[in-house]
């Protein structure tokens, strides 16, 4: 903000009361100098308060009553609307500082006019690399997939929570099956070891999905099982003492998984988390620490030729409208012939829409995980991201400006015009990276190359400790 230039007036002011605390010092000076060593620093601090209240009164009087000057003394048009984008909540408050802090602003009248073609705060730029480093990926990829090792915790089918601990043995289904797959591919992966003195990684296989299923714990007693879990593998094993656990990792795709560590202080902050429900403003995932894995809906056979559809439809959304930006989204466009901003379930399958549109919205509901991203790229439709601070699934190796249209809340009110401003040779480049990376969003078993499983483990790899503890030979099988 510019620094107002200060009238006459204070700059008298400002003079006299400087002046009246130099005389009140030098007059102290000249009787004592024990007495103007003590009063000189008070005389300097009144001086300092003086100013600073006067530069304050000063200015004041011309920032708050100059209508030229005020860009929010009056509500935008749209303000009934932005209200209910963000809920009132500690993680509104967070999003509002960034939104004002990155943001000049815009003057009354042309906040949505401004838009420029990919959103006010939308990170679109034309980016045809869909790694960050591809060279870097594609070798390291081979160095993982050759040296890797996960030490699993073991079980016994005859322990009484053998069905949280152990491995599924049937196909995962549903909208938390990536926790699951995980586990069930890496039973039978190449990764694990039976020796932890070689293990890069310890894995803890306690599943969510399954703790909230089972009576005897439930949602409200699955803080207490993992406590309970890690006091035992912490004194039955050596292994979690050496690093408090930095080493361990455990993985859930639905949201509560991101409370499982809060009755344990330092594997809340220690452990790697691999979670679907991954945002920077969310209490107990720590950004590069823990791993943002996607929520897949599996399917089986090959994807479909979604680059020959039709796509007449401008952009597509279905879902419950439980959260603001939700809400905000059907305001604006749940009556538009271009958008199609549905409320609930379609009478129709998913697919004839997915297939049928340029784009699909990921809009934030409770939560930003959802398998629409996942169902968006799986039918090669164009991922807008409507979900503010989401870490998204694998941003560390692929990028999302390549293929995806990221947009802020603010920018639902002008979300057609961003849409409609990108150009054919734009949108056919998008959509030829969107199935560049389809590969990384599905599910396989056994899994292959560059699929979900080996993409989550990469992720696991970039997060291994570089110096491994070792233990005394007589500490390695405890």
């Amino acid at each position: 903000m510019p620094i107002p230039i200060l009238s006459g007036s204070c700059f008298a002011l400002m003079a006299k009361s400087s002046s009246l605390c130099y005389h009140i010092s030098q007059h102290r000076f000249s009787t004592s100098f024990g007495g103007s060593f003590f009063f000189l620093p008070l005389s300097l601090a009144i001086s300092t308060f003086l100013v600073i209240f006067l530069y304050i009164w000063c200015t004041n009087s011309n920032l708050f009553t100059d209508p030229q000057n005020n860009h929010y003394q009056e509500s935008s048009p749209k303000s009934s609307l932005l209200q209910q984008m963000i809920p009132f909540s500690l993680e509104k408050a967070a999003e509002d500082m960034f939104y004002s802090s990155r943001s000049a602003p815009l003057s009354k009248g042309n906040q949505w006019s401004m838009a420029n073609p990919f959103g006010l705060y939308g990170n679109y730029v034309n980016n045809t690399e869909v790694y960050h480093d591809e060279d870097f990926f594609l070798e390291d990829y081979k160095e993982m997939n050759r040296s890797l090792k996960v030490f699993v915790y073991p079980h016994s089918r005859d322990d009484p929570f053998a069905s949280v601990l152990l491995p599924v043995d049937y196909d995962p289904k549903g909208h938390y099956a990536s926790e699951l797959y995980f586990k069930k591919v890496l039973s039978k992966s190449h990764f694990l070891t039976k020796n932890p003195s070689e293990a890069d990684l310890f894995f803890m296989p306690f599943s969510i999905v399954e703790m909230r299923h089972d009576p005897r714990i439930g949602p409200g007693g699955m803080q207490d099982f993992i406590k309970d879990y890690i006091f035992n593998i912490s004194h039955k094993y050596p292994y979690w003492n050496r690093t408090d656990g930095a080493d361990h990792f455990y993985v859930a795709c639905h949201s509560i998984g991101r409370f499982a560590m809060d009755k344990v202080f330092s594997a809340r902050f220690n452990v790697i988390q691999v979670v679907c429900s991954s945002s920077y403003f969310v209490a107990g995932y720590i950004p590069h620490k823990d791993a943002s894995m996607p929520q897949i809906w599996p399917r089986q056979g090959d994807p479909p030729n979604s680059a020959s559809s039709k796509r007449e439809q401008l952009a597509f959304f279905a879902g419950t409208i439980n959260s603001p930006a939700r809400l905000a989204l059907i305001q604006a466009w749940g009556n538009d012939t271009d958008i199609f901003a549905h409320f609930g379930r379609l009478r129709t399958p998913d697919a004839d829409q997915l297939l049928g549109s340029k784009f699909c919205l990921h809009v934030k509901g409770f939560e930003v995980n959802t398998a629409r991203v996942a169902d968006a790229i799986y039918y090669g439709c164009v991922p807008v991201i409507l979900a503010n601070h989401y870490d998204l699934p694998f941003g560390d190796i692929i990028n999302w400006k390549s293929f995806s249209v990221v947009v802020h809340y603010m920018d639902i009110p002008v979300l057609k015009n961003i849409l409609q401003r990108i150009s054919l040779q734009e949108y056919s480049l998008l959509q030829s990276k969107t199935l560049k990376v389809r590969k990384h969003f599905q599910w396989n078993d056994p899994p292959t190359d560059y699929d979900a499983f080996y993409t989550t483990m990469y992720e696991l790899w970039l997060r291994r400790s570089s110096v491994r503890v070792r233990l005394s030979a007589s500490m390695e099988f405890m």
